[in-house]
This record gives C-alpha cells, sequence and structure tokens, in this order.
C-alpha cells in the first residue's frame, strides 16, 4: 500500500529545544504580564482600589462533611495556593538546573550564581540603609528578586542585537536568585509555627520522599500528596507556596525507561504499523482501525515512558503558571490608583525610595561588583561570546523584580500604606530597570571579531 508522502516540519512543527521552547514562553508570558498589570492599573483608577480591595477579600470556603473546613478570602487563595503552583515550576527549574543544567558544574554555575549573590546582599543593603530603625525596615527582602519572564523576555525581544549565551546568563542568574528568595521566604519571613501541623507536613514529605525512592513514576500520587503537604503548611505557619518547593524536591528526576529502550519500542511498534498499513485488507484510519489506533497509543506511553515526571510535570504545568497564575496574581496584588497617588509623600517615603533603590542602583552595583570580582580573582569567566557591555545590561535587567518583589512586599508589610508603597516602588523601579537594560544593550550591540564579523556565541 502506498501512501502519501507529506513533508513532517510544515505538518507537524520545528523540533524546538526545551530552550528554545523556554524562550517561547517566556517572551510570551512577559508581554502578558505587561498587558495584564496594565489592566490591574487601569482597573484601579476606573473602578477605585477600594472596589478593587473588597472584591479580592470576599471569602471562598471549602468543606468536606464535618471533619474538613477551608475557608480563604479570594486573595488568599491566589497567593497561597495558586502561587504554590509558581513555586513547584520554580522548584522543579532549579532542580533540573542544579542536576543537568547551568548550576550543575561549578564552571558554569560560578558566574551567574556570584552574580545574583551580589544582586541579594546589595539591594537589600541599600533598602535598609532608607529605613533602618523603623518599621519598614522588614521589608529589606522586597527588592533582592527577579522577574525571570521580564527580564529574559526583554532580552529575547531584542534579537540578534546580543548574544545567545547572554541569555543562558540571566536565566541561571535569575533561577539562583529565584532560590535566594525562597531561602529569603523561609527563615525570615515566617512568624509562628503550629508544631502539630509542622510534623504532619514533615510525615507527607516523607512518604513523598520514599515514594520517589521506591520508585514510583505515575505523577497521581505526588499531586495528591503534594496536597496533603500544601494543607499542612499553610496550618504550620509557615508560607503555603514553599510546599511547592517541597513538593518539587521529591518529584523523580529520573524516567521510567532508558534511551536504548524506548528505541528498542519505538523499533517494535514502527515495525507493527508497518506490517499493519501493508495489509490491503486494513483501514488506513486510526479513528477505524483498533490496531492502529492502539500502537499510536503505545508510542504516546513510551514517549512518556522515557521523559522523567519532572520533565513531564514541568512542561504541563509552565504554560499554566505563564499565561493564568501570574496574570492572575497581578490582576490580584498590582492594582494601585496611580491618579490618587499623593506623589511628593509617596516618593518621600521610605519604603518607596529604599525599593527603587534596591532594584534600580543595587541590582546594577551588586551583580556588577560581584561579577568583576569573581572574574578578577579567578572564580568565573564570562560566557562565550559575551563583554563585559552585555553583563552590564544584563544587570540592569535584574532589576526588574515584578512578580516575586510584590509577593515578598505581601509577606513583610502587615500595613496598607506600606504595601502600597512598596507596590510604586517596585513599579517605578522595574519599569526604570527594564527602560535603562534595553536602551544600554540595544546601543552596545554584538560583540565582533577582529574581521567585524558578529560573533553568536
Amino acid at each position: 500500500m502506498e501512501s502519501r508522502p507529506y513533508p513532517l516540519e510544515p505538518l507537524f512543527g520545528r523540533v524546538l529545544s526545551p530552550f528554545e521552547q523556554f524562550l517561547r514562553r517566556t517572551t510570551a508570558g512577559g508581554i502578558v504580564l505587561i498587558a495584564t498589570t496594565i489592566v490591574a492599573l487601569a482597573l484601579a483608577a476606573i473602578v477605585g482600589q477600594d472596589a478593587i480591595h473588597h472584591f479580592w477579600e470576599r471569602k471562598l470556603t471549602l468543606s468536606a462533611g464535618e471533619g474538613f473546613t477551608l475557608s480563604l478570602t479570594w486573595h488568599e487563595w491566589v497567593n497561597d495556593a495558586l502561587m504554590a503552583l509558581f513555586f513547584l515550576v520554580v522548584g522543579l527549574e532549579l532542580k533540573r538546573e542544579i542536576l543537568v543544567g547551568e548550576l550543575s558544574s561549578l564552571r558554569n554555575a560560578a558566574l551567574p550564581v556570584v552574580a545574583a549573590i551580589g544582586g541579594m546582599v546589595v539591594p537589600a543593603l541599600l533598602y535598609t540603609a532608607f529605613n533602618a530603625g523603623t518599621p519598614a525596615a522588614r521589608g529589606w527582602g522586597v527588592p533582592m528578586a527577579t522577574d525571570i519572564a521580564f527580564a529574559v523576555g526583554v532580552l529575547v525581544l531584542l534579537g540578534r542585537r546580543i548574544p545567545r549565551n547572554l541569555v543562558i546568563f540571566l536565566t541561571a542568574l535569575a533561577i539562583a536568585d529565584d532560590l535566594g528568595a525562597v531561602l529569603v521566604i523561609a527563615v525570615f519571613y515566617t512568624s509562628s509555627i503550629d508544631a502539630r501541623a509542622f510534623g504532619a507536613a514533615t510525615v507527607a514529605f516523607i512518604v513523598l520522599l520514599v515514594m520517589n525512592r521506591g520508585g514510583v513514576r505515575n505523577p497521581l500520587p505526588y499531586v495528591l500528596g503534594g496536597a496533603v503537604l500544601w494543607y499542612a503548611v499553610l496550618l504550620s505557619g509557615i508560607h503555603a507556596t514553599l510546599a511547592g518547593i517541597l513538593l518539587a524536591v521529591v518529584i523523580p528526576a529520573r524516567p521510567a525507561r532508558t534511551p536504548a529502550q524506548f528505541d528498542r519500542r519505538i523499533e517494535e511498534l514502527h515495525g507493527a504499523l508497518r506490517a499493519d498499513r501493508d495489509d490491503a485488507a486494513t483501514v488506513d484510519d486510526p479513528l477505524r482501525n483498533d490496531d492502529m489506533a492502539a500502537i499510536a497509543e503505545a508510542v504516546e506511553r513510551s514517549a512518556a515512558a522515557v521523559q522523567s515526571p519532572l520533565q513531564r510535570m514541568e512542561h504541563a504545568l509552565t504554560p499554566w503558571v505563564t499565561f493564568l497564575v501570574i496574570p492572575i496574581f497581578a490582576m490580584a496584588n498590582a492594582g494601585i490608583d496611580l491618579g490618587h497617588i499623593r506623589w511628593s509623600e509617596a516618593l518621600a517615603s521610605g519604603v518607596t525610595l529604599g525599593v527603587m533603590a534596591g532594584l534600580v542602583l543595587g541590582k546594577f552595583s551588586g551583580i556588577a561588583i560581584f561579577s568583576a570580582l569573581a572574574v578578577r580573582f579567578g572564580f568565573a569567566r564570562l560566557p562565550s561570546g559575551v563583554g563585559w557591555k552585555h553583563l552590564l545590561g544584563a544587570a540592569w535587567l535584574a532589576g526588574i523584580g515584578f512578580t516575586m518583589s510584590l509577593f515578598i512586599a505581601q509577606l513583610a508589610f502587615g500595613d496598607p500604606a506600606m504595601i502600597e508603597q512598596a507596590k510604586l516602588g517596585i513599579l517605578l523601579g522595574s519599569a526604570s530597570s527594564a527602560l535603562a537594560g534595553a536602551a544600554w544593550l540595544f546601543v552596545a550591540g554584538p560583540l565582533h571579531d577582529r574581521g567585524g564579523e558578529p560573533l553568536s556565541e
């Protein structure tokens, strides 16, 4: 039976590497996040900030008989539950990078990790300089974070004017930065701990860890165990989103089948499919041919088995987190009525000035200084094709601290006025850093070899 030859690339699309897929999602996610932030600001100006606050403070209660009741405001459901998925994806990215990515070797990880440390320490010190000795000093963690979607999205939009390795460097820096932010939240923004709930969370984590070591590769037990872990962490007093990081730790990174086993299985299934199609009596349509449909399903199961649960879960969750969770978080937290702000008072606030200084000046100077010291003393080296002019541009972009900064501000301050001041500092500081970084890298352009040709790597 002859078959019509179909060009595979136009039919199925070009096969993209995980890094290329990441860049596409990140760039699109950054654009969606910008649009969502504009909508949140517009709604705050149109309907008023009080109306928005009232909307998000409504209660949503889940109950199962008399033994289980969970009542949270919509704002808490977003910040405590949906953002746990965000932290789960962050944890999966961290685990993958540490195991096989840019953070897997000292040689690759040295520069972005050292740069991330500088980009956390200096902003915290600058913020503290503006607020030392005041109740606002608790917000020193707000300007420490880098928003990976915004920062990497700006880099990608610059296209061929920046070297690819700069994108890898900034991605690794932002991931190391996320790890630092998670540690800061766990250690410094946890108030009191309920011992019984903490014990229950510990037991849930141990059970999940035993499942990992026992070879469980089906994602469903981890989803169910993760829900129990999240609830226990929520009751313990530790911020519930850290359950996402803990769950990521126990998600298996090894697949059920090796590539060699997958190759042999695909050869068997290909032979079965060819034999089925060569039989003149069969119908060449999986919808009407049960054998052909079974072969197609077996290929799908085999492809899933050769991917680790970590990969499958990260790929499944990332679009939802990028295009749903983070935009909803922005809608719930970024709204501030800019038209009713007393700008003279706001810009004189230590919180606003400290956050702005930390994001714009602290991030840039911390990353630049720590990177220069690491290279100067031989701890690290610049990535291939990346010059100091590129690294300094990335240092400006690292000052875009939107998502994680807003999140830490909610934890750091109980006073609504301080939260609003922090939001204003985050918006102004992130926008300034984005414009400065984009302009810097646009003017800097690519490196050139001695013949004048641009170096792409």
